[in-house]
């Protein structure tokens, strides 16, 4: 399963980086693609692992961004 997380506070490429290491922490995610310049974070989850919207939020969070919307 995709989830597209749209994500406000990205300004380098840093950025993107702390977002995409803090996701990858979540047990199930399987990949984490982040776009500075779309501020967008693409994360592919095992279909077998339930992971809330509220979890990827947390990790958005933690790694000190907000997250706008997830798809």
């Amino acid at each position: 399963m995709k989830k597209k997380i749209t994500i406000d506070g990205m300004y380098c490429a840093s950025c993107a980086t702390n977002i995409e290491r803090s996701l990858k922490k979540i047990s199930g995610v399987e990949s984490v693609a982040v776009s500075m310049m779309t501020r967008k974070a693409i994360v592919e989850i095992n279909d077998k692992v339930k992971i809330s919207d509220e979890d990827l939020k947390k990790a958005v969070s933690r790694a000190g961004y907000k997250t706008i919307s997830i798809e």
